[in-house]
């Protein structure tokens, strides 16, 4: 243990702080601070060793049941990375955050995204679920205050009215989702990661995040599933 202890520096501390402050960042942003911790700590600097910079800090991590951990923004394909416990599955690591029913708000909203069709819930639909509330009824107010909160925390992201979950989310999230919504939550099959907003092959139903669809297809004259070979009718984005 005492070789594996050397080998965490103090820009493995840095870093790991840096990213508890943020909770998530854009793999760019993770590539530049990797750059500068190791500048500031005078520590052997590589660009392409970022993997294996946070794997260190992973295998210091795992006594406390946590772990930075890659994924993919749904929207753009990019990468990010998060900082996840392990020790409090679903949403209980919300639970210090927020009352009761603004978790109870919470999770029927992740219901509504989780069960559309685009990965995407109106606002509209979302005030709606106010009135249903089991905890504490909310007023459309203040759950629109709710919301906005959510989104400044990063557990959901909005578009013109429309809401779907962060990236933190489903990187926080992916095994409470699978496990508890195992009828409708699909992976990618193409990354093999959970996809929320998803384009679903209208033959044998697998589902490709909107990135990996333009990825995979990109260099095909005509579009085919890539599990059934059958002509795939959706947009390319």
């Amino acid at each position: 243990n005492t070789a594996m202890a050397a080998q965490m520096t103090d820009a493995h501390r840095r870093f790991l702080q840096v990213l508890m402050s943020h909770g998530i960042m854009e793999g760019s942003e993770a590539r530049k601070l990797h750059r500068r911790c190791c500048e500031i700590h005078k520590v052997y600097y590589a660009h392409d060793k970022l993997d294996d910079f946070i794997s260190t800090i992973n295998s210091h991590l795992q006594p406390l049941f946590m772990q930075i951990r890659k994924g993919m923004s749904e929207g753009d394909g990019r990468a990010h990375y998060a900082l996840v416990n392990l020790a409090e599955t679903e949403i209980t690591k919300m639970a210090s955050d927020y009352t009761e029913n603004e978790l109870e708000l919470f999770r029927k909203t992740m219901d509504l995204i989780i069960l559309s069709e685009n990965g995407f819930a109106s606002s509209t639909d979302i005030l709606n679920l106010t009135d249903q509330l089991k905890t504490k009824k909310m007023k459309k107010k203040e759950a629109e205050q709710v919301l906005k909160v959510f989104v400044e925390d990063k557990w959901l992201s909005e578009r013109n009215g429309e809401y779907t979950l962060h990236t933190r989310c489903i990187i926080e999230m992916e095994q409470y989702i699978l496990s508890n919504y195992q009828d409708v939550a699909r992976k990618c099959n193409i990354c093999h990661s959970l996809a929320i907003q998803s384009q679903i092959c209208e033959s044998c139903g697998i589902g490709m995040h909107l990135p990996c669809v333009r990825k995979y297809f990109r260099a095909q004259t005509e579009p085919r599933c890539p599990q059934c070979n059958d002509f795939w009718s959706c947009d390319i984005p």
